[in-house]
């Protein structure tokens, strides 16, 4: 889980001759607790400039609040896409952060190189952290308190993956993507935890390095590295608490 952090309560104003009840009044000694990694004390409803790191396998896309703040430049139809990519986006705390990853796949069986000697099922795997520019602090990284829901599984039996026909033989589920999930009015109680993975697990490569990590920041993906194809992933980043 991300360490809590502080932020400064709003303060009102008053004339000179005005009579206040003390009680009722903030000051700057006052704080609220928010999630976030190294938050400090930031001001909520105040436009900041951030950046994102992020290292997929193999495609994602980045929303914030619902608005795209950058996709993968290499295609999700390249094999072998491993890279990584750094976006800038300015925002407000708190605000949600959102992001499709998709694993490579030919076909909805989930597989991959059909028809090679080396057919087989992908194996997805996603790590980001966000870097608040004027302090230079990483604010939020993925870690297992994201919320996750998986769009595409396949194949649902793994046996099917030597199969010589598996566009017939591999099952798979397929979920409407739900409306809105981008946005920061949607509500994702409902959805399950993200799944953190070692690094042995996803064997990261190209981009990976690039990136010095924060400690925080986790590779994440969906209960399966393989069958879980699609997966979207949501993070309200200086969320009151």
């Amino acid at each position: 889980m991300l360490a809590s952090a502080t932020i400064l309560a709003a303060c009102g104003t008053t004339s000179e001759n005005a009579t206040v009840d003390d009680s009722d009044v903030s000051t700057a000694d006052e704080t609220e607790s928010v999630d976030g990694v190294g938050l400090g004390e930031v001001d909520i409803g105040e436009s900041s400039t951030f950046q994102i790191e992020v290292w997929a396998d193999n495609w994602m896309a980045v929303y914030v609040d619902g608005e795209l703040v950058g996709e993968d430049s290499v295609p999700i139809t390249t094999e072998r896409s491993f890279n990584s990519e750094t976006f800038t986006f300015d925002a407000a705390y708190p605000f949600t952060l959102a992001i499709e990853a998709k694993d490579y796949k030919e076909t909805d069986s989930g597989l991959e190189y059909i028809g090679e000697d080396n057919q087989q099922m992908g194996d997805g795997g996603i790590i980001a952290q966000i870097t608040d520019t004027a302090s230079g602090d990483v604010v939020v990284a993925t870690d297992s308190s994201w919320r996750s829901f998986v769009v595409h599984r396949a194949p649902l039996d793994k046996t099917c993956e030597a199969d010589e026909n598996p566009d017939e033989t591999c099952e798979s589920e397929i979920l409407d993507t739900p409306d809105g999930w981008t946005g920061s009015t949607f509500d994702d109680s409902a959805w399950a935890e993200a799944t953190e993975w070692s690094a042995t697990d996803v064997d990261p490569k190209m981009g990976y390095d690039d990136i010095s990590w924060d400690g925080s920041a986790e590779l994440i993906w969906g209960t399966d590295l393989e069958i879980d194809n699609t997966v979207l992933l949501r993070t309200v980043v200086g969320e009151q608490s």
